[in-house]
């Protein structure tokens, strides 16, 4: 009975923080006090408490969906990106793009994965999801950017392969954040008139992809030529510093044409109260 007291003392001492990592492919340090230990994940998860009194960068398990999530801070403000080695640096061109538009990122995803392709560490998009090995942001950001199929085409992914997963992301994202605007942004290439090959004809897929959901999609299969950008290639697909400004803002104008900004402010730097209902943590 000694031991049984002195444990719950010990567990009742207070949630431990986490972490905060930028991208959710990387591992979470463990908590430094009372957290539940999840069997078979190596994390330590917050459950049955509120999760507005846990600090940024705590595991907090979600009773509605059964998955452990991230607190992040901002999540109104903050973009949910997916993607591959394109997005994963910090001065990643999608996020400098999404960053130009007023938004924070919370990157789930690890370089060579893509819809159907995995890199040996964690499955592509939709398996790693289902499996748990990505940190989804708890509460409802305002936009998720899905970015990818380089690595689907190295590999050799099949376009029904490409399509199906595809598919059953969007399925697992809009059951996950309903209502949440999504965006699609396809396979940086050179073009199909200029060697782009299997890059330009995934990048020409996933925008059948983004029309058949209704999701704005911004191409950019052709974008290494059509704006003189091959100078600016470090290897045969990744940019250089200068590049991936350069297409950052490349993208921050493609998203802004889609009327895609982060969410306007009230003067205190909450957001605004009509979007409260979407916005509001689940």
């Amino acid at each position: 009975m000694r031991k049984a007291s002195a444990l719950s003392r010990f567990v009742a001492s207070g949630i431990a923080v986490g972490v905060l990592l930028c991208g959710c492919g990387q591992p979470p340090a463990p908590p430094v006090a009372s957290t539940v230990h999840a069997p078979g994940s190596g994390r330590h998860v917050a459950r049955g408490v509120d999760p507005a009194n846990l600090p940024a960068g705590t595991i907090y398990r979600n009773p509605a969906s059964g998955r452990d999530e991230m607190v992040i801070p901002d999540v109104s403000r903050t973009a949910l990106l997916i993607g591959d080695s394109q997005s994963e640096p910090a001065d990643g061109w999608p996020r400098l793009g999404l960053a130009a538009i007023g938004y924070k990122v919370h990157f789930c995803g690890l370089g060579g994965t893509g819809f159907v392709a995995t890199n040996g560490k964690t499955g592509n998009y939709i398996d790693a999801l289902q499996r748990g090995d990505w940190l989804l942001p708890y509460g409802t950001p305002p936009l998720i950017v899905i970015q990818g199929g380089g690595n689907d085409a190295g590999q050799g992914a099949t376009d029904a392969q490409i399509v199906a997963n595809a598919d059953r992301l969007v399925a697992a994202l809009n059951e996950r954040y309903p209502g949440v605007r999504k965006v699609l942004i396809g396979t940086l290439g050179r073009g199909a008139n200029y060697g782009g090959g299997r890059r330009s004809q995934v990048d020409a897929l996933l925008g059948s992809v983004a029309a058949r959901h209704g999701m704005p999609f911004v191409g950019v299969g052709d974008w290494l030529t059509k704006y003189n950008l091959t100078k600016d290639l470090a290897d045969a697909v990744h940019m250089n510093a200068s590049g991936r400004r350069s297409l950052g803002a490349l993208l921050e104008n493609r998203l802004r044409d889609l009327g895609i900004t982060a969410p306007p402010v009230d003067g205190t730097g909450s957001l605004a109260v009509a979007e409260y209902d979407l916005l509001a943590p689940q």
